[in-house]
């Protein structure tokens, strides 16, 4: 692993356990902003691994099809992924009246975190790392 692509995974995990922490204290939308953040920089930590340029992003949608193009198949699939998409802004943002017709709770924080935990698993595997 390059030391490029091994900073981005640091830093996912570090996104990963701050939403462990926070769910830890019912704080629903930063769990499910750093377990956003943990999917998407695994993500471009197994772009960079693969040999592609990383990408100024957000989309985990758009990510998981750059590395499907280079035979990366990191497992997600498009619920998860429109789901990831569409929690980053809500979770992120108070926008008035273009937030969706969403509220965070301990169900979906609890999910969200879960699919960054297997996604990390997953980044780490394949670029050679133990997490």
């Amino acid at each position: 692993m390059n030391d490029e692509a091994a900073a981005w995974l640091r830093y996912a995990e570090e996104n990963r356990q701050t939403a462990e922490l926070c769910l830890g204290n019912g704080l629903f939308n930063p769990t499910i902003q750093n377990a956003q953040q943990a999917v998407e920089k695994a993500l471009k930590s197994l772009c960079l691994h693969a040999g592609l340029p990383i990408r100024k992003t957000h989309s985990i949608s758009g990510l998981r099809r750059d590395l499907l193009q280079v035979g990366v198949d990191c497992g997600l699939d498009d619920e998860v992924c429109d789901l990831l998409d569409a929690v980053y802004l809500p979770s992120k943002y108070p926008l008035g009246s273009t937030l969706p017709d969403f509220e965070p709770d301990e169900k979906v924080a609890r999910h969200c975190l879960s699919i960054a935990g297997q996604i990390l698993q997953f980044a780490a595997a394949s670029c050679g790392r133990q997490r």
